[in-house]
C-alpha cells in the first residue's frame, strides 16, 4: 500500500510538505485525522517575548536529574539574595507509566506549569532505543488516539514543546569575558523552529504487500522518518526571529537551510522567510546553506532554521563560546514559555559539589527578562559574568578549584555589594 505524493495539493491544499516523496501505510484514517490536527486553524499567532504577564510570579522548578538539583539550588539562592519577588512551585517529571502501558509525563507537572505559564528545568536523562512510549508523542492529542501505532524514545524537552505549544527556541551564544576560547568577539542568537521538521515523530518501519495478495509484510532493515514542514509553522518562527531582531536592535537575520536539495520542503521554509523578511525594511535578510554556515558562524547575528539543523547549529554556537555549560536557552510559545539548561546531567560529579550552574542561571535571567523583570535579570547576570571575568572562584569547568556552592556565593556577595 504505497501512496505517492506527487502532488500533495490532494492531501492538504499544498499547506503540507514533506521531506519524503512517499510514505506507507496500512491504515489511511490515521493520516486524514493528522492532517486536521495540522490546520492552519489549530496554531496561534505569534506573540512577543515582552508581551509575557508581569502579574506572574510563581514559577514552575523542574530540578530535573543528576547535578540537576543542585544547580536549581544555586539559582534558588541567588534569587533570593537578590530578592527577586518569585514563588518557585517545584515539580518532579519522572515519567509515570498509564493504564495504557505508556510512559507519560506526570500531570502534577504539566497543570503547574498551565497555571503558573512559566517554568525554569534543569537537564534531564534522555535514554535512547527501544523500552518505552516516547514522551515526545505522549502529549500530542492525536497521539492518544494511535497510541498502539508509533513507539520510540524522544527528550522531555520535546514533550514540553508539543504539550505547551512552545514553536522558539532561543539560545544566545554571546563570548564571556575571561573565559577564553578559540573565539573572542562571538555574539550570535539561534531561533529554532521547535515543533515539526524530522522531530515531528512521524517514523515506521516500510511495509509491502505481496502482488495480488493481501499479506502486509515488514522489509526487514528499513525504516522511514518522514520531515513535516508548514506554511503556518514557518511563518510563525519566521515572525518570531524578525520581532527578536527588531526588538533587540540585530541588523541581520539569516534562514538556514538545505533547499537545494530538500527543494520541497526546505524550499517551502525559505520562501516563507522570503516573504516575512520583505515586511521589515530596517533588517537585512540573509540566506545560508547549511554546511556552508559550519565552516564560520561567527559572520552572523540572528539565524533562524528549521528543527533539525537548529539542534545541531545551536550546539555548534554553544561550543564557540566554551560550551553548553555556559549558554542560556529558552523555549517560547503563546501561552507558556520554559527555560532551560542544555547541558547534560552529568552524574560522574551529582552529589559532589562540583557542578558548574552558570547555564541554568543565565536562563533564569532570560527567563526574568521574558517577565519585564530587567533589573533583577541586569543584576544577576552581571553578577555572574563579574565572577567569571575575575577568575578568582571558578569551578573546574572553567579553568578553576571552585565548588558548585563556592561559586554561588561570589555571586551572592557581588549581588549584596551592587
Amino acid at each position: 500500500l504505497i501512496f505517492f505524493l506527487k502532488n500533495v495539493e490532494m492531501l492538504y491544499n499544498g499547506e503540507v510538505i514533506f521531506g519524503v516523496n512517499f510514505v506507507y501505510t496500512t491504515h489511511i484514517p490515521f493520516f486524514g485525522h493528522f492532517f486536521r490536527c495540522l490546520s492552519p486553524n489549530n496554531f496561534h499567532n505569534c506573540r512577543s517575548l515582552a508581551n509575557f504577564s508581569t502579574k506572574c510570579t510563581r514559577v514552575t522548578l523542574i530540578p530535573g536529574d543528576g547535578i540537576g538539583p543542585e544547580i536549581s539550588s544555586s539559582v534558588q539562592t541567588i534569587f533570593k539574595v537578590a530578592e527577586v519577588p518569585i514563588e518557585w512551585e517545584v515539580v518532579d517529571v519522572t515519567p509515570v507509566k498509564g493504564r495504557d502501558g505508556t510512559w507519560k509525563i506526570p500531570s502534577k507537572c504539566i497543570e503547574s506549569i498551565r497555571q503558573t505559564k512559566i517554568g525554569l528545568k534543569g537537564p534531564l536523562a534522555t535514554p535512547v532505543g527501544k523500552g518505552h512510549r516516547s514522551l515526545n508523542l505522549a502529549v500530542r492529542k492525536w497521539e492518544q488516539h494511535w497510541s498502539n501505532k508509533l513507539s520510540a524514545h524522544s527528550s522531555c524537552k520535546i514533550c514540553f514543546s508539543r504539550e505547551f505549544n512552545l514553536f522558539a527556541n532561543v539560545r544566545p551564544c554571546r563570548s564571556i569575558e575571561g573565559f577564553t576560547t578559540l573565539y573572542d568577539k562571538v555574539d550570535i542568537v539561534t531561533i529554532r523552529e521547535n515543533t515539526e521538521g524530522e522531530y515531528s515523530g512521524i517514523e515506521h518501519e516500510v511495509l509491502t504487500s505481496v502482488e495480488f495478495s493481501f499479506v502486509i509484510t515488514i522489509i526487514d532493515g528499513v525504516v522511514q522518518s518522514i520531515k513535516l514542514i508548514t506554511k503556518e509553522a514557518s511563518y510563525r518562527i519566521a515572525k518570531f526571529a524578525f520581532e527578536f531582531a527588531r526588538k533587540n536592535n540585530r541588523k541581520t537575520v539569516t534562514a538556514v537551510h538545505k533547499a537545494n536539495i530538500m527543494r520541497m520542503s526546505d524550499g517551502l521554509f525559505l520562501r516563507t522567510c522570503r516573504e516575512v523578511g520583505e515586511q521589515y525594511d530596517g533588517i537585512k535578510f540573509h540566506e545560508a546553506y547549511l554546511d556552508t554556515l559550519v565552516q564560520d558562524p561567527t559572520q552572523f547575528d540572528v539565524l533562524v532554521m528549521p528543527n533539525l539543523y537548529g539542534d545541531i547549529v545551536s550546539d555548534l554556537c554553544a561550543g564557540l563560546i566554551g560550551g553548553l555549560g555556559v549558554t542560556p536557552s529558552g523555549n517560547i510559545g503563546n501561552e507558556a514559555a520554559i527555560f532551560e539548561s542544555v547541558h547534560g546531567t552529568a552524574p560522574d560529579i551529582a552529589g559532589h559539589d562540583k557542578a558548574n550552574p552558570t547555564a541554568l542561571l543565565l536562563s533564569s535571567v532570560m527567563m526574568l527578562r521574558h517577565m519585564n523583570m530587567h533589573d533583577k535579570a541586569s543584576l544577576i547576570e552581571r553578577s555572574c559574568l563579574d565572577t567569571i571575568r575575575e577568575g578568582k572562584v571558578l569551578t573546574a569547568d572553567l579553568g578553576g578549584t571552585a565548588k558548585c556552592s563556592e561559586f554561588t556565593d561570589e555571586i551572592c556577595a557581588k549581588i549584596r555589594n551592587a
